[in-house]
């Protein structure tokens, strides 16, 4: 180490001495010698507090250790406040997702049990029986034939009237046949009630609209002809009615 009297500038300051000492006292400090005397003098000078030494380094008043601590504890805090908002946020996607869930499969079940309810009970009249309906419309078939064959099957049972409209001769059979047949699928699958179980009611036939079409005739004339149609109801009852 260079002596005391090297480390501090002189009275005059580094200006004061000359060249060869201040090369010397650069030699003992350790830095570059060469140079003209302003820069040995400016080189001396920035190494000025380096030779004095840093100061120690001043330990932390009691305040700043506790605002220290409080910025740590604040951003802690904000750490453990943003994952416990991921936590929530992640809680409540996986509840609305089992809520859907839940809902899909109350509407399934909901679907299931509509699709199995019981069938429902048979509307009855007053004197106990159960009547079920069967219509057609605009048939293109006179009413005055139709009528003719309604005739044959009305107070019948069921299975007597398929019999009769099977070997009837007229036309019209085979359409009352079907409105017949007709009738009885409803009570079968509105009520459960089988052919052996119902009995012909009603059987009528109304006039419907005529279907008007001309033919030439000789002399440059022309004859309307008229084909009519006719709305057919079939109505069944239960075994114990309509004798």
């Amino acid at each position: 180490m260079t002596p005391p009297d090297r480390m501090t500038p002189p009275e005059g300051g580094w200006d004061s001495l000359k060249v060869d000492e201040l090369r010397e006292e650069l030699e003992a400090r350790g830095l570059p010698k060469s140079g003209t005397k302003a820069e040995l003098v400016e080189r001396l000078e920035d190494d000025e507090p380096a030779q004095e030494g840093a100061a120690p380094a001043e330990e932390p008043k009691a305040e700043e250790v506790v605002e220290a601590e409080a910025a740590e504890g604040e951003a802690a805090e904000e750490e453990a406040a943003e994952e416990e908002a991921v936590e929530a946020e992640a809680a409540e996607a996986e509840a609305e997702e089992e809520a859907a869930e839940e809902e899909a499969l109350a509407r399934r079940r909901g679907s299931a049990e509509t699709g199995a309810q019981p069938r429902r009970a048979a509307p009855r009249r007053e004197d106990g029986a159960v009547v079920v309906a069967a219509r057609a419309k605009y048939v293109r078939s006179a009413p005055r034939k139709a009528r003719l064959v309604m005739n044959h099957i009305r107070g019948k049972r069921v299975e007597d009237a398929q019999a009769i409209l099977r070997f009837a001769p007229r036309a019209v059979s085979g359409d009352i046949l079907k409105l017949l047949n007709s009738a009885v699928a409803n009570a079968e699958s509105a009520y459960e009630l089988g052919a052996d179980e119902l009995r012909v009611r009603r059987a009528f036939v109304d006039e419907g609209p005529t279907i008007k079409r001309f033919r030439p005739r000789a002399l440059g004339r022309a004859t309307r002809i008229n084909k009519r149609t006719s709305h057919m109801t079939i109505e069944l009852t239960t075994e114990g009615n309509g004798r």
